[in-house]
Formats: C-alpha cells, structure tokens, sequence
C-alpha cells in the first residue's frame, strides 16, 4: 500500500512539473543570444581550415531572446551583413519580426548566414516541446 502511495506521488509530482512547464509563462534574464568570434579564427581560416566558427543557422526567440549579440574576439575586423565588427567590438542587433534573416558573414566557412527568428511558443504542448527542447540543447 505504501509502495502504491508513493509511486502515485511521484506521478502526480511529475504531472504537475510537466503542467508548469507548460502554462508557465517564459522568462530569460536577458534577450541576448550571444555569438562570439574566437581569437584566432582569421589565421585559421587563412591557414585553410574549415571549422565552423559559426552556426550556419541561428535561432532566436521572439520577445524571450530576441537580441543577436555578436562579439568580435578575433585580432581582425568580421563584417556581418553591412556592419564591420572591429576587434574586441560588440554588435547588437534586435529583431522584431518572425521570419529567416539572411546575412553576409566573414566569420562563417560559406561566407553566408542565416538568422532564423521563432514565434514565442503559446501555453500548452508548444511551451512544453520549447522548454523541452531548450533544456536538452543547454539553452535553458
């Protein structure tokens, strides 16, 4: 009978942890993504290495992280898009639109990259799925 009580607890504390990751509402202590370019990134890509310093896509959430903030650690300016990003040279760039924002990178292998800005995921199943997904892709 404890056994019972005890199993039935824990599904019913599992229930109510799924049910507040669905309905609560969503928070980030900033809505910045940062992005940084690594020092040493120019050199190695003049040396011809082809290692990804850069997603070729990258995600962002309206109204929770919806703030792209790129930081230039290299010893050479990256441009992105129409904007130079001198060394040790922070840019932000705020999104307000859902959609795929395409840029022009230095930073990235293609010399392209996309921005990818999501819809806030509504309460329910989609909230769930978000914070599901975010917790197993360390952004959480």
């Amino acid at each position: 009978m404890n056994k019972r009580i005890g199993i039935a607890l824990m599904v019913a504390l599992l229930a109510a942890s799924f049910a507040w990751a669905a309905f609560a509402p969503l928070r980030a202590s900033s809505r910045e993504q940062l992005f940084e370019i690594p020092k040493g990134s120019w050199e190695r890509r003049m040396k011809g290495d082809k290692t990804s310093i850069l997603p070729e896509q990258l995600t962002l959430t309206l109204g929770l992280r919806d703030v792209l903030l790129l930081r230039n650690s290299d010893t050479v300016p990256q441009m992105f898009g129409p904007v130079l990003i001198m060394p040790g040279q922070d840019f932000r760039l705020p999104f307000a639109q859902v959609g795929e924002h395409p840029f022009d990178c230095t930073a990235h292998a293609s010399g392209r990259m996309t921005v990818l800005v999501e819809e806030a995921p509504a309460a329910g199943l989609p909230r769930l799925k978000w914070r599901l997904h975010s917790l197993l892709n360390g952004k959480a």
